[in-house]
């Protein structure tokens, strides 16, 4: 199990402001940093780029920081994808650091014109459904697999994998490197990616990890 770092600031007649980041036990290039208050309370944002950062203060201060490859800010939390792996216990810090910094700014972490502009869920609904039955579902149908798109809240997509895929000791992987990234790239306001998949009940899924 990944080992989680926990930051704090202030204290004394300052309320205190503390920061706990949790590294992927799956994903070595990825950590998700939780505050103990709000960052930003509309829905998700998501930036693939240091480009798609210019006016947004907060993913603007972690794009600057360097070696950061994506940034999905949602609520009071904070996900980071790194261009190559990295020592957490090192790195972590400066990520935290940045966060605090911008939530003392006491400014808003997301350019507000990202909110106006959103598609509403049902164009991404729409657009996520294309993409899934045009691209990825004859993809992985190979395997005997499909991934349905459950729901669409606000920009949030809710997905379920079936058929090969349910129960694949496989399916994050599909869904990060795979899944996440195609959708994300044809449809760039999707926020945050669910998988709500019973993977338990899977059965012959086309790849099992090995049994210890």
């Amino acid at each position: 199990m990944a080992e989680e770092y926990s930051f704090s600031w202030g204290g004394g007649d300052e309320e205190a402001l503390r920061i706990t980041a949790k590294p992927s036990p799956i994903f070595v290039d990825t950590c998700k940093f939780m505050a103990d208050r709000e960052i930003y309370p509309e829905s998700a944002v998501h930036f693939a780029s240091k480009e798609a950062s210019t006016g947004s203060p907060l993913a603007e201060r972690l794009f600057d920081i360097g070696e950061i490859d994506q940034v999905l800010i949602a609520g009071n939390s904070v996900s980071i994808v790194v261009q190559k792996p990295q020592n957490w216990e090192t790195f972590a810090p400066r990520i935290a650091s940045a966060i605090h910094d911008q939530i003392v700014s006491n400014e808003p972490a997301v350019d507000v014109r990202i909110k106006e502009n959103l598609p509403s869920p049902e164009e991404i609904r729409k657009q996520v459904q294309e993409i899934l039955d045009r691209d990825v579902n004859p993809s992985i149908a190979a395997h005997g697999g499909f991934v349905n798109l459950l729901d669409v809240k606000d920009n949030n997509l809710y997905l379920e994998f079936g058929g090969g895929c349910q129960g694949c000791g496989m399916a994050n992987i599909t869904l990060k490197y795979g899944v996440e990234r195609h959708l994300r790239m044809n449809v760039p306001a999707i926020g945050e990616i669910f998988d709500t998949t019973d993977h338990a009940g899977g059965k012959n899924p086309y790849y099992s990890p090995p049994s210890e």
